[in-house]
């Protein structure tokens, strides 16, 4: 099997399969966004615990690789400080800048480093990065609650 075909499968599963999507009614802030290019949304829902991601949550309705990235993102960032999260949030964005020419690095971005392939097509990276960017505006809505 092609490591692409791999890849899109994982994506898929994402897809299929989403985690931690369902908002919660507990939350420390909550933030909305939407790629204006083709229509994806997402809600994202974050608790913190001093500087720990206690849950973040998700709904939203998209392409395959918006929602899959964000399940992956939530998964991923759920159980880390925030500072953590912002050394991964830098990867995946470094990543997404390299229009295919990173491979990514899978001991900070675990599954994540699936969307290598989506970094070769502009079009796309803006929905690889929704969530990811909603995650950002969130955590800092959160730090100024705190």
């Amino acid at each position: 099997m092609k490591l692409d075909s791999l890849y899109q499968e994982v994506i898929l599963d994402h897809y299929k399969h989403p985690q931690n999507k369902g908002l919660s009614e507990d939350f420390t802030a909550q933030v909305s966004h939407v790629n204006i290019s083709c229509g994806d949304e997402i809600t994202l829902n974050i608790r913190l615990t001093g500087d720990l991601i206690s849950a973040l949550r998700w709904d939203g309705q998209g392409c395959s690789i918006s929602q899959a990235s964000v399940s992956m993102l939530t998964d991923l960032l759920t159980g880390k400080t925030l500072e953590e999260a912002a050394v991964i949030v830098k990867s995946f964005s470094d990543l997404m800048a390299s229009k295919g020419t990173s491979p990514g690095d899978p001991s900070i971005l675990e599954d994540a480093v699936v969307f290598a392939g989506v970094s070769k097509f502009p079009g796309r990276v803006k929905c690889a990065l929704l969530g990811w960017m909603a995650f950002k505006d969130v955590a800092i809505q959160a730090q100024g609650k705190k």
